[in-house]
């Protein structure tokens, strides 16, 4: 089996619909596939629509962009009840502030001399539940101010750099609890990819898998070989599940082909096996977690 458990559509920040994300998918030789959009659930209906059209096992889920102790944290939220009242809420909190500082953002563009307007990034977001920063960079290379998305975050849009706007983000063990309370599992995303600090470690993820943490994701183009060697020791030592993806954005990401990275089998069957007792417990609960889509 190939499982990709990570990769996003148009519903946030990718460029494919949920429906051609499914099926390029199946036409890449995935069995499983992963839709985890940037704090929203709105192509999921979509995407096992396309799902049962091609044959392929949908799991649903989200990246919900959390903070801890002070660093930012990207957290894989599966198979949760997306209509829970406290964890909407929170979802809802994300959103508005990721949308929030794209006017900030295009001030301080205007004061470097780049001119791009609201309507530049809502033509990019095309709609989309969760506007952001790659939307503003996908309106700077409409403008032509840069080539890619990648050139507009190391030039201006990146932590530090001249365009950058904090934003909120939801706390991660309380992220962690309301995703459990909802029926879902939840794995930290590419936890060293990104400032190349081997943080958070072995003691801060026990901290979280004390919370209800399930799994970190090692298989990913942001890790080095180095790193994937020691989180696969701590995930051994905690007993963590392991996973694999390409965290694929379609053409809005370089190097991040379907399955570029996959995640074992037996590690899935662990995660879909603790996703199925977090269900059992939210539906007595009188929770509605979604199940995997099957074939």
């Amino acid at each position: 089996m190939r499982i990709d458990l990570h990769t996003h559509s148009r519903a946030s920040d990718g460029t494919q619909p949920p429906g051609d994300l499914v099926r390029a998918a199946a036409a890449a030789g995935l069995d499983v596939l992963a839709i985890t959009d940037h704090d929203t659930a709105d192509g999921w209906a979509e995407a096992e629509a396309a799902a049962h059209e091609v044959g392929i096992e949908l799991v649903r889920g989200m990246e919900v962009s959390t903070r801890h102790h002070g660093r930012g944290v990207h957290l894989l939220a599966y198979l949760p009840d997306p209509t829970y009242p406290p964890l909407v809420e929170q979802l809802s909190r994300v959103l508005e502030g990721r949308q929030a500082r794209v006017p900030d953002m295009l001030e301080r563009l205007h004061a470097l001399g780049i001119e791009i307007t609201d309507a530049d990034v809502a033509r990019a977001a095309d709609g989309t539940a969760a506007t952001g920063r790659p939307h503003v960079a996908d309106a700077l290379v409409a403008v032509g101010a840069v080539g890619d998305r990648t050139e507009a975050f190391d030039r201006y849009l990146g932590a530090g750099r001249p365009a950058y706007v904090d934003r909120y983000a939801a706390p991660l063990a309380e992220t962690i609890r309301l995703v459990t309370e909802a029926g879902g599992v939840t794995v930290v995303a590419h936890p060293w990819g990104r400032s190349q600090r081997e943080w958070p470690g072995e003691p801060e993820l026990a901290e979280l898998q004390a919370a209800g943490l399930s799994g970190i994701e090692v298989e990913h183009e942001d890790h080095t070989r180095t790193s994937r060697d020691k989180l696969r020791a701590i995930a051994r030592n905690l007993d963590l599940v392991v996973t694999g993806s390409s965290d694929h954005h379609g053409t809005g990401k370089i190097d991040h082909e379907l399955g570029c990275n996959t995640t074992d089998p037996e590690q899935y069957a662990r995660l879909v096996d603790a996703a199925a007792r977090a269900a059992e417990a939210a539906r007595a609960r009188g929770r509605t977690p979604p199940d995997v889509v099957r074939p």
